[in-house]
């Protein structure tokens, strides 16, 4: 039977690549998905007199083209992926509803077997353990079935959410970095966890549309 040419599978097997969780469905970035996220960003991700992000995207949030420039940032990461150097932008959903972003993300991770993550939740979402949930399934997606040694992540020492997540998961200090954040000095905390300190959650995340996606993800 001849290949379906409308099917995206053919040449991006990320489309097919979905996470479940108790309560959570993620799936990489598509631009319906990423519409409705857009949305989102403009209902408020964090207060305003607050900064959580390195990259200060937020602050545009009155601009007329903030949202297009959230799908722009989530092409251009589709746009560079590959197996040396990927970052796969994963939609969070429940119920069908877009709640936010959970990246996972790579350099030379055939050679090196490290990942790196980040996330945001609208508002309305936060507060619920989500953030917590979904930072499980990339990190189970990454040591259960991508074979990565370490994770790591960031956040400024202000950022209480953020750094809680990182210690219910078990995530140790790796040093910190001084950054420029709206004109100020800011302390940036880097956390690292590895397959032995993870503290798992009682669940078993859901995988599906995996193995198309290994050569991709230089994960073979």
């Amino acid at each position: 039977m001849a290949p379906d040419p409308a099917d995206p599978l053919r040449h991006w097997p990320l489309a097919g690549l979905v996470l479940r969780t108790p309560r959570l469905e993620l799936r990489p970035d598509d631009d319906v998905g990423l519409a409705a996220l857009a949305d989102r960003a403009l209902d408020g991700v964090h207060p305003a007199d607050q900064m959580p992000f390195l990259e200060p995207w937020t602050d545009g949030a009155d601009d007329p083209g903030f949202a297009r420039g959230v799908m722009q940032y989530a092409w251009g990461c589709r746009a560079e992926l590959g197996p040396t150097r990927w970052t796969v932008n994963f939609l969070v959903r429940e119920g069908g509803r877009v709640l936010g972003m959970q990246t996972l993300a790579a350099r030379d991770f055939g050679v090196l077997g490290e990942v790196r993550s980040g996330s945001w939740l609208t508002r309305a979402a936060q507060g619920r353990g989500l953030g917590t949930e979904m930072r499980h399934a990339v990190v189970a997606l990454a040591f259960d079935h991508l074979g990565a040694r370490a994770a790591r992540t960031s956040a400024f020492a202000d950022n209480a959410a953020s750094r809680q997540v990182s210690d219910r998961l078990g995530y140790t200090p790796d040093g910190v970095e001084r950054h420029v954040r709206r004109g100020r000095p800011a302390l940036l905390l880097r956390a690292r966890l590895t397959p032995a300190d993870w503290e798992r959650p009682g669940w078993t995340l859901a995988v599906e549309g995996l193995d198309p996606c290994r050569e991709l993800l230089g994960a073979p």
